[in-house]
């Protein structure tokens, strides 16, 4: 039997040098390999040659500026649209002969005239639409003097809507051997030779005119309180005293006087006449309801 010393020992350098075919493993490959030799998992050990595919490689500055450069796009796009249709829609409402005035309508009363109307509301045809000032128009028509106030409107595609509020006669007042009835703003209306069955007459200072009536105060608490009187005693009413807006006199038929005072309080004035008036008195005051009076 013999000896280990018998054996034959590999050298180191024999030890080192592995033949071409040698299949190397664990630490051996931790040393330097060749450059052109395929390494298991060598993506995972060194960094990829500039021409190395990667996944994930659109760089994230160049993405960003292609979405910028897309959003520039689209904003011009949707800024040109906007102007195009602000262009068309002016050309159509001032330019083009779709929307331009071809009727003017006049709706109200037959008392009124629409003949004037038109004539006085000024409106040309082929005018358009869009240049009509209703404000404009309604203040043209209510110059005239059967009209207490008018509404204009624009009717599209080519229409003027006009709408006129009759001024209503509420009292009379001589005038030379005649009548002028006024309404409730003092607007004379018409000359009548006799007064109207059922309307007052309204009694002026000797030396007053009717047209100086327009606007007065005193006219308009007249009218208030005959159109708030209970019907029954309106109807009875033949004339109206108004020294001023506080001091209403209402003369009635078969010699009854009645002070109403001012326009205030109407619904407490009248409850205390109605009571007041069964007893068949020929003068009447409710100037102040908590207080009336009777006599005569």
């Amino acid at each position: 039997m013999g000896s280990a010393a018998d054996l034959p020992l590999a050298s180191p350098a024999a030890a080192s040098a592995a033949s071409p075919g040698t299949v190397l493993s664990g630490a051996a490959l931790s040393g330097a390999a060749s450059p052109g030799t395929a390494m298991p998992g060598a993506a995972s050990l060194g960094a990829a040659s500039p021409g190395t595919a990667m996944s994930g490689a659109a760089s994230p500055g160049a993405s960003s500026r292609q979405r910028r450069g897309n959003d520039r796009w689209k904003a011009a796009f949707f800024g040109l649209a906007v102007v195009a249709i602000l262009a068309g829609a002016a050309w159509a409402l001032l330019g083009s002969k779709f929307f331009v005035v071809r009727s003017v309508q006049v709706i109200g009363p037959a008392a009124v005239s629409p003949a004037e109307v038109i004539a006085d509301a000024g409106i040309r045809l082929g005018t358009p639409l869009i240049r009509i000032n209703p404000a404009t128009v309604a203040h043209r028509v209510e110059r005239i003097t059967l009209v207490q106030s008018a509404q204009v409107r624009r009717a599209w595609p080519d229409k003027i809507v006009i709408s006129v509020r009759e001024r209503t006669a509420a009292l009379a007042v001589r005038s030379g051997g005649g009548y002028q009835l006024i309404d409730k703003f003092g607007v004379v209306l018409r000359q009548v030779p006799r007064r109207p069955p059922g309307m007052p007459v309204f009694q002026t200072p000797g030396t007053a005119r009717p047209a100086s009536l327009r606007g007065s105060a005193a006219v308009l608490a007249a009218a208030t309180v005959l159109h708030e009187l209970p019907a029954r005693i309106s109807r009875s009413v033949t004339a109206v005293d108004t020294p001023s807006a506080d001091d209403v006199t209402l003369r009635l038929r078969g010699g009854v006087t009645i002070v109403w005072g001012g326009t205030g309080q109407s619904t407490a004035k009248a409850r205390e006449l109605a009571i007041l008036m069964r007893g068949h008195a020929r003068y009447y005051d409710v100037g102040d309801p908590q207080t009336a009076v009777t006599g005569g």
